[in-house]
């Protein structure tokens, strides 16, 4: 092991040599007299520091280079102090303006969501309106229609039972985002409220070419959730695997008891998948994985983040599994009823 240099306060100091010459303790010829010592020194194997030198060769007194060592010394921390003062000022002055600006998120956020539920519910007046005439019209209970007229008002009722859809997830949204999301917890038959979402939506995938089968066991208890948000969780999770499944392609409703206490519900498709970059994106509200211009599937982007706040009220969490061009699966456990 090599020796190590006993530790001295000159060795603090940086650049001694233009502070002797400074105060005019010393020469440039005396440094550079000294700076040729300490050379010849270190040939011989010792290590001099360089107030040592100029003691040695009498260039200085020790008690001239003690105190220059102790005003540099000095000198060093008040400015290691002064600068340590600029820091924390610095930092004070970049919490606040940091805590500023999560206050200004914080209120465009409630601005957005406020926006959000009010403007919502404004939309839903005008749409009981139009609604409620197209079915009079529809029913001729305003004068006979012809089929055409029939077809086009049914066209219309179809996307007023849109819009509507699209309305209640804003609300949903809206209420989310303010942390109001509300479940009414009971004894649900699982069973029969995933039989029934799959042959509401039997026909649409019927009309996509897209097989949808169940499997469902006979013996699963009944769950403790809020029978109207799971259908409705079910519901969206079957719509988007039909949605993103091509002609030909399945969609497997899946409700399976596991263990003693869980109920396990999954939707699984071989559509179009989630590149793996993407997945952690799909929850986010408004996100679409295709948000050009032109982008081939509808939709808002509302739907899968409604679906992990209802989950998440039910004190569980949802689970995907994706590969690109193979299809996706979408998977929750809920607290069975053990009686």
């Amino acid at each position: 092991m090599t020796d190590q240099p006993q530790l001295t306060p000159e060795m603090l100091v940086p650049r001694m040599g233009e502070y002797l010459i400074q105060k005019g303790l010393i020469t440039l010829e005396n440094l550079q007299r000294a700076l040729d010592y300490q050379q010849e020194e270190v040939a011989q194997g010792k290590r001099p520091v360089l107030g040592e030198a100029l003691v040695a060769l009498n260039l200085i007194e020790r008690s001239q280079l003690d105190q220059a060592v102790t005003e540099q010394i000095i000198q060093l921390r008040s400015a290691l102090q002064a600068a340590n003062r600029t820091l924390e000022r610095r930092v004070e002055e970049r919490t606040a303006e940091l805590q500023n600006a999560l206050a200004r998120v914080s209120e465009l956020s409630q601005l957005k969501s406020n926006f959000v539920s009010n403007i919502s519910h404004e939309l839903r007046t005008p749409l009981t309106h139009i609604k409620g005439y197209l079915e009079l019209l529809v029913s001729e209970s305003l004068g006979r229609i012809s089929e055409e007229q029939r077809h086009a008002l049914q066209v219309s009722q179809n996307s007023a039972g849109r819009l509507e859809t699209l309305i209640e997830d804003l609300i949903m949204v809206s209420l989310a985002s303010r942390g109001e999301m509300s479940v009414s917890l009971g004894d649900v038959d699982i069973h029969r409220v995933a039989s029934l979402v799959v042959k509401s939506i039997a026909e649409k995938a019927e009309k996509r070419g897209v097989t949808l089968n169940t499997m469902i066991d006979n013996d699963v208890p009944p769950v403790h959730a809020d029978s109207q948000k799971i259908a409705w969780v079910l519901n969206h999770l079957i719509d988007n695997g039909i949605k993103f499944t091509p002609s030909g392609g399945r969609v497997i409703v899946s409700v399976k008891r596991e263990g003693d206490n869980l109920v396990v519900v999954s939707v699984t498709d071989t559509g179009i998948g989630i590149p793996t970059e993407r997945q952690k994106d799909i929850f986010e509200p408004f996100h679409q994985l295709d948000g050009s211009s032109t982008r081939h599937y509808g939709g808002t982007g509302l739907g899968l983040s409604l679906v992990r706040e209802i989950i998440e009220a039910h004190g569980s969490m949802i689970e995907v599994h994706s590969l690109e061009g193979r299809g996706s699966s979408f998977r929750f456990p809920l607290l069975a009823v053990v009686k």
